[in-house]
């Protein structure tokens, strides 16, 4: 964590802490926050793996008026006690998104509330909007941690269009950044991107390429397969191609290799929390790759009963994290009928990644159900065929006994 402590502090102002990225929306913030609230204003960025700024945002948080700036690097707390846990429970909002943003703000938030706890400040403000599903996130994440925090979201307050942000930064000589305007909105870390706004809104329209930021496009990618081993130890990965790895490097190497081959492009049309259909576009590279690679050991290692089970503990699951409820007692719960089930998910898998595609093609495991012996067709075959004459007669025993009463 870096922290400094540059600014000049007014005894008489409470604190507020903002969340900082050094972009547009809360450099003004800052300024905006102490004019309309007169509030000192602590900001605090979270570096969960996005791509670094080109100057040093926390001396321009200061610069800015801010009292003390913070930059903590989460990356390492991000994979393991959030990226980890959503793995396990193979979460996808929708069977579709890997929930790269939304398993991000449950650590932000965290990391918000120490700060302000530590701070004696009493407000905690974020860059949310009105109409996504981020203002919940974090609202709820913050109250459920201390609830007697108070929140202020300025971008729900002041509603200014992005040129009459630039105008006021300047009239207030506020220090911004400004580059070439982008036509969508874009939220990377280390699990993922999504992009969303422009041409994307219209739901007909074929993404175009620059939307994808990330990932190559599939028909550009190598024309040879490449084949990666993934190892996991009770659920979570261990290892890439026998190379043992922590967490964050297991992700960066993944999503490289991904990216290369094309892998990780969803374009979906989803439920937001708020009561919208938004059409967004999501890359998220090593998380389709790993979570491919985790259902493949689970359909190994797991009983037909828990696996169906968990099947719907995963939606519902999902669905928890999606609305912002991941500090609440039902997602604890359902975490920890999540870890029991990774007791035995250990093991190695083997994926073929080609132009856009992932393919699991091999996977062992010391505590592999697969019985060869009773699988075979070939010589070897230990399965007891003369069971099978009996256990179909008690299988279809209540149709046929239903059969018979209806035709009375």
């Amino acid at each position: 964590m870096v922290a400094c402590n540059c600014g000049t502090a007014d005894n008489k102002r409470e604190k507020i802490v903002l969340a900082y990225s050094g972009g547009l929306d809360t450099s003004v913030a800052i300024r905006w926050l102490q004019d309309k609230y007169n509030l000192d204003v602590i900001a605090v960025a979270i570096n969960v793996g996005q791509p670094p700024s080109s100057d040093d945002i926390v001396a321009r948080a200061l610069r800015n008026g801010a009292i003390k700036a913070e930059f903590i690097d989460a990356k390492k707390e991000f994979v393991e006690d959030y990226i980890w846990p959503t793995l396990k429970g193979n979460a996808m909002y929708q069977d579709v998104y890997p929930l790269s943003t939304a398993t991000a703000r449950p650590l932000i938030v965290k990391k918000l509330v120490e700060v302000a706890q530590k701070e004696g400040a009493k407000y905690i403000a974020h860059g949310c909007t009105a109409k996504g599903n981020d203002q919940v996130r974090f609202d709820v994440g913050i109250v459920s941690l201390d609830p007697d925090m108070k929140i202020i979201g300025p971008m729900r307050e002041w509603v200014m269009t992005r040129e009459e942000e630039i105008d006021y930064a300047k009239e207030n000589g506020v220090e911004i950044i400004v580059k070439k305007e982008n036509p969508f909105s874009v939220d990377e870390n280390l699990w993922g991107r999504s992009c969303e706004c422009g041409i994307i809104e219209d739901a007909w329209a074929e993404p175009p390429e620059e939307a994808w930021g990330w990932t190559t496009n599939p028909k550009n990618a190598p024309d040879e397969a490449e084949y990666v081993e993934i190892e996991f130890e009770k659920g979570v990965p261990v290892a890439v191609n026998g190379k043992k790895m922590e967490g964050v490097k297991i992700i960066e190497e993944l999503n490289a290799i991904a990216c290369k081959n094309g892998v990780g492009r969803i374009d979906h049309v989803e439920d937001r929390l708020v009561g919208i259909k938004s059409r967004e576009t999501y890359e998220c590279p090593a998380a389709t790759v790993l979570i491919k690679a985790h259902r493949g050991l689970e359909f190994l290692t797991l009983q037909k009963d828990v696996l169906e089970y968990k099947r719907g503990v995963e939606q519902r699951y999902s669905e928890i994290i999606y609305n912002g409820l991941w500090y609440g007692v039902l997602r604890e719960s359902l975490q920890a009928f999540i870890e029991k089930t990774q007791e035995f998910v250990t093991g190695v898998v083997r994926l073929k990644l080609y132009k856009g595609s992932v393919m699991v093609v091999g996977r062992k495991s010391e505590y592999s159900l697969y019985d060869e012996g009773l699988a075979t067709y070939a010589k070897g075959d230990e399965f007891n065929h003369e069971s099978a004459l009996g256990f179909i007669y008690c299988w279809g025993l209540p149709n046929k006994t239903t059969s018979r009463a209806h035709k009375k």
